[in-house]
């Protein structure tokens, strides 16, 4: 992937811990690292199809000087935040932050914290059964598409599904979000375990009816066994409510644990019911 650097912007900005800090302010250096195809800008030529690294330079200034915070990871986190909602080309940003008038009554070059974050793809499977279902739907959407963290790329269509697992309840409303975003899954789930609680989730039994049901399918490829959010998802594939959607809107996206495409695992599950 090809990288854009900018070294040691000079800011002079009022964070810290101290208050001579907030009041006096100091000199900051900002050091970014932008991963980004810059095929086509190189090219035809056309600056659009890169980051201007002048106006990238400037708003990193502005930004960083929006808001006083106790930390520079604070500041570092939300200038990663910025340039990954506000250059959609970036991939991958990486923050220096160097604070080399640092108060720590000992000679050094400079203290310094590096942060990177990077986008994600994942589905996120969602359904409903009790109350106003497509409202709950709509609403749990409009929420995870408000926050910074994450862009909503891609629905599939809601589906009436009969009940899994518990069958005596109401037929559920269900389908399946691509997203792209930075959060960690154990973070990611932490946001849609919120956003159930927000909308009043009910659930009493296992399997059984809910108000909402928000989970993580899929992330990237990543293969991983933490109880708190294990991918992908082990049961994703034994149900049609979820292979249907993922079908619909990435055929082609390739199970990390069965190294079959969403289409031909939903072929298999359709025969293994007739």
């Amino acid at each position: 992937m090809d990288k854009l650097y900018i070294k040691d912007l000079e800011v002079f900005a009022y964070h810290g811990v101290f208050p001579e800090e907030k009041s006096l302010g100091q000199k900051f250096l900002i050091s970014v690292t932008l991963n980004l195809n810059m095929r086509e800008a190189a090219i035809t030529g056309d600056l659009s199809k890169s980051v201007h690294y002048g106006e990238l330079a400037h708003a990193l200034e502005k930004e960083f000087q929006k808001e006083s915070y106790d930390l520079i990871e604070t500041a570092g986190e939300k200038l990663t935040t910025y340039v990954l909602n506000n250059y959609p080309m970036v991939s991958l940003v990486k923050i220096m932050i160097k604070k080399p008038w640092a108060p720590i009554l000992r000679s050094m070059d400079t203290i310094a914290i590096e942060i990177t974050r990077e986008w994600h793809r994942a589905f996120i499977g969602f359904g409903a059964n009790m109350g106003e279902k497509l409202k709950n739907i709509e609403a749990a959407i409009a929420r995870l598409g408000a926050m910074d963290e994450i862009s909503i790329l891609n629905q599939s269509t809601i589906i009436e599904t009969e009940p899994w697992g518990y069958e005596d309840q109401d037929a559920f409303l269900n389908g399946v979000l691509e997203i792209k975003t930075f959060l960690p899954p154990r973070e990611l789930m932490i946001r849609l375990l919120g956003i159930e609680e927000e909308l009043k989730r009910e659930r009493t039994i296992h399997w059984g009816p809910r108000t909402l049901d928000l989970d993580i399918l899929f992330y990237d490829n990543l293969i991983s066994d933490d109880p708190h959010v294990i991918l992908p998802h082990p049961r994703a594939h034994e149900r049609g409510f979820v292979m249907e959607p993922m079908a619909e809107i990435a055929p082609y996206f390739i199970h990390p644990l069965f190294n079959k495409n969403m289409s031909e695992l939903l072929k298999e599950l359709n025969k293994n019911l007739a």
